[in-house]
């Protein structure tokens, strides 16, 4: 953005730009201050051009992350929908200097924050709006097979990551247990040459003896599906095997120790299943995507956690599937509840990797704020393959420490452990609690995506751990 004495850009291509527009945009951008800043945008209606506007976008003075070019066409969306174009043309001013697989990066990420942000979940409107833009051509950043390629999978993720936005915005009288195993059940459908899916009942639950699972699921008039989705390559042999387990709360009401008052969120307890949809997003982009060498089990146990005459009570003790006893002290700490049959069952198909995610606690929220998720594990080995595979998707997380000391507060005196501890390090407490039913020659992981699973200030999902999730299986492929 820096000029010459004569207020001219020193850019070359901002420069040629703007001697087509006869110095409108070097005018245009002092007047109104545009330095290139992250976030900002400046956007100027041209009367007689090839294009009806021209905008500038900043990107700041380091963007280099695929997080930076995803936002950048998030912005492009944004301006598109507020002109209702139907087609856009981005470049860069600076693009000099990139390798070519940064170029290729670059591509991938502005298509996919293109796709993302022009996306709006319409589908309980009753005056739907669809986006008026049809295409959009990315200058300067190469073309061929390549790109085509690396442009195909941003498109599978992408479409993944808005799969999973729509499933957590459905409502709960909506998205059932049951509607949730049967959107599990066409995803393997689709793709039934690599998924296969496996969908158990509570009577088959009953039979594994997942105490723990149907003690949350007992109190409500929708039944429990327990969803187990199986990616198998169709060719070659198997060198890893990997499980993704997903907390799969369809409506948390609390049970007994009902949530009441200022902060308790009962209103987007519909999001309590973000874990679930994370898990059955990188499903269906892995459907899609095939990698070789690698397989995923997809394990979700969906219910929803109600209140009635047959629901479990503060106090009762209850018996998950590996033999331990949890007295319940608090009916709201059902999440864990669930994953720990779920963890269970996942050690028993044989892994060697497992990942769960869960909306699991308000704590980490506090922690680590709205757009962060916390990571806990006692492998540095696994939080190296996560973290790398997050700085591909952007997604941001952050690891968090598994304080043994603090299993003290974990202790009951009548069973094994407790289902919550007290205020202080409650996300830690509650990774402790899983960690419980995790064998210990498999590699575990916990991510408490909370926080980052909905946008508060739009008020939808944003398809968090899709994208991360996806890399870390291709990374194990590789």
């Amino acid at each position: 953005m820096s000029k010459d004495e004569n207020y001219k850009f020193q850019n070359s291509i901002l420069k040629k730009l703007d001697g087509l527009l006869g110095g409108m945009l070097a005018e245009a951008s002092s007047e109104e201050d545009f330095t290139g800043k992250a976030g900002k945008s400046m956007v100027l209606r041209l009367p007689s051009c090839g294009s009806k506007r021209v905008g500038l976008i900043g990107l700041g003075k380091t963007a280099s992350s695929p997080a930076s070019f995803q936002r950048l066409g998030e912005a492009v969306a944004a301006a598109a929908k507020t002109a209702q174009a139907n087609s856009v043309a981005i470049v860069l001013a600076s693009s000099e200097g990139l390798s070519n697989e940064s170029k290729l990066n670059t591509a991938s990420a502005i298509a996919s924050g293109t796709v993302l942000g022009i996306y709006e979940d319409s589908r309980y409107k009753s005056e739907p709006r669809k986006p008026k833009l049809n295409s959009v051509d990315i200058i300067g950043l190469g073309t061929g097979p390549e790109l085509e390629k690396k442009l195909k999978y941003a498109e599978n993720v992408s479409s993944a990551i808005i799969f999973g936005r729509e499933l957590v915005n459905s409502p709960a009288n909506v998205l059932t247990p049951a509607a949730l195993a049967a959107e599990a059940s066409n995803i393997a459908s689709l793709y039934s040459d690599v998924l296969s899916a496996n969908i158990l009942s509570a009577e088959q639950c009953k039979e594994l003896k997942m105490g723990s699972y149907l003690g949350v699921a007992a109190a409500s008039a929708n039944p429990p599906h327990f969803i187990h989705l199986c990616y198998k390559p169709s060719s070659g042999p198997i060198k890893t095997k990997l499980a993704l387990v997903g907390k799969g709360l369809t409506f948390d009401s609390g049970g007994y120790n009902i949530k009441t008052g200022a902060g308790c969120s009962i209103d987007i307890m519909k999001t309590d299943m973000g874990g679930s949809a994370a898990v059955l997003g990188a499903a269906k982009a892995l459907g899609q995507i095939k990698p070789p060498g690698v397989e995923v089990h997809f394990i979700v146990a969906s219910c929803e956690n109600m209140i009635s005459g047959t629901g479990m009570r503060p106090g009762d003790i209850i018996t998950a599937s590996n033999g331990k006893t949890i007295e319940v002290n608090n009916t709201d700490a059902e999440g864990r509840l669930t994953l720990a049959d779920a963890l269970v069952y996942a050690c028993k198909q044989g892994v060697d990797k497992i990942v769960d995610l869960a909306t699991l606690t308000g704590a980490c929220i506090v922690a680590l704020g709205p757009s962060i998720a916390g990571v806990f594990t006692p492998s540095d080995d696994l939080a190296k393959e996560v973290f790398e595979a997050s700085e591909v998707s952007g997604e941001k997380f952050w690891r968090m420490p598994l304080e043994e000391s603090y299993w003290e507060s974990m202790k009951s005196g009548v069973a094994d452990m407790v289902n919550t501890g007290g205020r202080q390090g409650g996300a830690i407490t509650a990774a402790l609690f899983l960690k419980q039913f995790v064998d210990e020659k498999v590699q575990w992981m916990h991510i408490d995506l909370a926080g980052p699973v909905w946008n508060d200030k739009k008020r939808v999902a944003t398809g968090f751990g899709i994208a991360t999730l996806v890399e870390w299986v291709l990374k194990n492929s590789s």
